[in-house]
């Protein structure tokens, strides 16, 4: 089974590439009102999210993927994330993520977003993994900085949202830091 295809569990959150008969439930996830204010930019047509799901599956795990992300006994998206490589001869990607609202402040994202790191370098290859989030998004940010992400800087007005610019936070991860941050193994990569 390659990388992309494998289903794996961490204290019962399961992460697993997206697929077709995902578009709706993502829709309906991406839509939430509390949810899209943080997206730049948020799908706004289930359209949207199809092209989402086509290019991430077309990734093969290769250079871009996109991963489900599933809480404890439910096989309902709670979450997604995607990774993209910007520059695989140097290692350089980013990564973007959502959880529906009612998952926000249950442990779901850092239970979630350590797979999609080890997803990002053990195959992909990634030496600097980067998320922008809203300076606004006070979930976000805190939710990054518990996984070991470093805010870097703040892009001033760097991306639109109802026509008024808004600042970002850039956060990365190294590589040679997640090995460091990662005490031990909380799974194993097929």
């Amino acid at each position: 089974m390659d990388a992309v295809g494998a289903v794996t569990r961490l204290s019962g959150v399961r992460i697993r590439p997206v697929r077709d008969d995902d578009v709706e439930p993502l829709f309906a996830l991406l839509s939430d009102d509390e949810v899209t204010r943080h997206l730049a930019p948020a799908p706004a047509t289930l359209e949207d999210v199809r092209r989402f799901v086509t290019w991430a599956r077309q990734g093969g795990g290769r250079r871009h993927a996109g991963f489900v992300a599933m809480a404890p006994g439910s096989d309902e998206a709670a979450g997604v994330f995607q990774v993209r490589c910007l520059d695989p001869g140097r290692g350089l990607a980013d990564w973007g993520f959502a959880l529906g609202a009612r998952h926000w402040g249950t442990g779901l994202f850092g239970a979630a977003a350590p797979l999609v790191v080890d997803f990002a370098v053990a195959r992909l290859g990634v030496r600097r993994l980067e998320a922008r989030t809203a300076v606004a998004n006070g979930r976000g940010n805190g939710a990054l900085a518990k996984v070991g992400a470093t805010c870097e800087a703040v892009l001033r007005d760097s991306f639109r949202r109802q026509d008024r610019a808004r600042d970002q936070a850039l956060w990365t991860i190294l590589a040679e830091d997640w090995a460091d941050h990662r005490t031990a193994p909380v799974h194993a990569l097929p």
